[in-house]
């Protein structure tokens, strides 16, 4: 696939997310976190150049694509989404199968690809993201990124897919969107964006407030799933994802890793149509 299409791809899946209500998340019902759509827009926008430049290493990827994000926007909106996407559009560039071709750009990350994208997480200061480890962004990176990764991903689901070859994106989130092919678009997003609240705790949520508080979020996501039906007229459906939104947003609650993986899902099915 060409850098052009893949730019293409990368900004589409990134506006479709914002044109879902994603409970919790800003989107184009409301903004949230000191954050509003154009924020999310201008990121997209600045990010798809450095992300999808032919031939780049997924760590001159991740770190290019943050600074371009950075200066457009003076606010981290967007570092899950380009550590998520920037695999993917490596992968997306060479001739094959994109998951096989996705398990080859992961085994050959190296320590200039870590030291790239430590980089890039300290410039925007996730709140947190990689503290834990022994292998510290705010420190040279010592290994390679997918090991870096291995290292945070029991805590960090972001981290997760770079271990798995990105199993939460194609078994979670590509199985529940194919299952709502017959939805309306943005149905199809917020069945997506509620399979992954509802399946784990949001890594996001975790760091900043708890597991227990990330569990309880994640139960009540699962309650709120089992109510909506994604089949339904958008005023129906949405009455639930609205409410469940509200009551997030009025605890300060942001599900920013499940809102990462729905833009690389979208992301992932757009680099799978021919």
């Amino acid at each position: 696939m060409s850098a052009d299409a893949i730019a293409d791809a990368f900004r589409a899946a990134c506006h479709a997310e914002l044109d879902a209500l994603k409970a919790g998340n800003v989107h184009r019902f409301s903004a949230g976190h000191g954050m509003d759509v154009g924020h999310f827009e201008r990121a997209a926008q600045a990010a798809a150049p450095a992300l999808t430049a032919p031939g780049a290493s997924v760590g001159r990827r991740i770190e290019t694509a943050v600074a371009a994000s950075l200066e457009a926007t003076g606010l981290n909106t967007n570092l899950g989404i380009i550590l998520l996407c920037a695999p993917l559009a490596a992968a997306a560039e060479q001739s094959g199968a994109l998951r096989a071709n996705l398990h080859a750009v992961l085994a050959r990350l190296d320590i200039a690809d870590a030291q790239a994208a430590f980089r890039a997480i300290a410039a925007a200061n996730p709140g947190g993201l990689g503290r834990h480890s022994a292998h510290d962004v705010a420190a040279p990176a010592r290994i390679g990124l997918r090991e870096a990764m291995a290292e945070a991903a029991e805590r960090d689901r972001i981290a997760r897919q770079y271990v798995t070859g990105f199993n939460d994106v194609f078994e979670i989130g590509l199985a529940r969107y194919v299952e709502l092919a017959d939805a309306e678009a943005e149905a199809r997003t917020e069945g997506v964006h509620l399979a992954f609240m509802a399946t784990f705790a949001d890594s996001h949520i975790a760091r900043k407030f708890g597991e227990a508080t990330a569990e309880k979020v994640r139960d009540e996501a699962a309650q709120v799933a089992a109510t909506v039906d994604f089949r339904a007229p958008a005023e129906m459906r949405r009455a639930p994802l609205h409410a469940f939104d509200t009551r997030l947003k009025a605890r300060g609650l942001n599900p920013g890793t499940s809102a990462d993986l729905t833009v690389a899902t979208l992301f992932a099915s757009a680099l799978l149509t021919p």
